[in-house]
């Protein structure tokens, strides 16, 4: 393997170097699971048969980043592009298996790009009520000559019934203020600071100041379809209480675990790569020292390109 720049930051170990790491995690065994035994650990196992061990209401909030209906190869492993319709039968699958986990009043959210947000929000609803679809900017990605490029992916934000979690005041974004406006001579709906004018404002369902994680980063990992801790860092904040349990049944890298233990939850993570849940756990060893998230500081979400201006 070749020698890494000195600012790589990548996590990319191999299964001979990381025993260490895959020795914490649990391997489905076929045994039910209680909610001890599941909770803050990463499962290695198929996800469709390590769901029905687990004991029913486990979960506060789920996040399922499912694949998306491309075909892609994960490690050892290998999605195949498949129909419409058996892309729809393949969701129903997995989302009949999550329902009964998740808690009354519970929280879903389901990552999907374009082509299979249209198949992943219908069926989500027969489930779940569906409220809203958070569609944010992917800067990655590469161009098409016949098609524009795609720029975008959705997240489905369904509920099990009423009486849900939104924590409105922990995911307001700190932007800067361009046309200051005062009532009788004081700020209006803004503070003065010593870096600027600044607004917390309410965050809508378009979020375009995720950065995609890169080389340089430590969050980063070699997985193909990698989110950001920020990503999910919002959805566990508007959606769940410290101490409340995030279940991710496609675990990839970690990122819901590492961002869920930063955070004050617990969490479940299933992944059937041993090499992606080698890489979580390194993650979350990390995460014991370093609890930072990149965009988020001192409980804040700032605007892109903003909070350097505070220093």
């Amino acid at each position: 393997m070749a020698e890494k720049a000195p600012r790589n930051r990548t996590i990319d170990t191999e299964l001979n170097d990381g025993e260490k790491y895959l020795t914490r995690c649990l391997r489905q065994c076929g045994e039910p699971l209680s909610a001890a035994e599941a909770t803050d650990r990463i499962i290695v196992g198929d996800t469709f048969e390590t769901l029905p061990l687990l004991p029913e209401k486990c979960a506060d909030l789920i996040i399922a980043d499912p694949p998306y209906n491309l075909t892609k190869s994960y490690n050892g492993s290998r999605f195949a592009k498949r129909s419409a319709e058996k892309y729809e039968e393949y969701t129903r699958r997995w989302l009949a298996l999550v329902k009964p986990l998740l808690k009354d009043g519970g929280t879903i959210y389901v990552c999907c790009d374009w082509e299979s947000s249209l198949v992943i929000g219908r069926v989500l609803g027969e489930y779940f009520t569906v409220r809203n679809r958070i569609t944010w900017q992917r800067e990655k990605g590469r161009g098409a000559k016949s098609n524009w490029k795609n720029g975008m992916e959705d997240i489905w934000f369904a509920t099990n019934g009423n009486g849900y979690t939104f924590d409105l005041e922990a995911v307001k974004i700190r932007r800067r203020v361009m046309a200051p406006y005062r009532a009788d001579g004081a700020p209006k709906d803004w503070e003065q600071t010593d870096g600027g004018k600044f607004r917390d404002t309410c965050p809508s369902n378009f979020w375009d100041d995720i950065t995609i994680p890169f080389w340089s980063m430590p969050e980063n990992t070699a997985h193909p379809t990698q989110k950001p801790e920020k990503l999910f860092a919002k959805l566990i904040l508007a959606s769940s209480k410290a101490g409340d349990v995030v279940l991710d049944p496609f675990c990839g890298s970690g990122t819901s675990a590492v961002t869920a233990k930063k955070l004050g939850r617990h969490y479940i993570g299933i992944e059937l790569e041993e090499r992606y849940c080698l890489w979580a756990e390194q993650r979350l060893e990390l995460a014991d020292t370093d609890k930072s998230i990149q965009g988020y500081s001192d409980g804040i979400f700032w605007e892109r390109n903003t909070f350097p201006h505070q220093k």
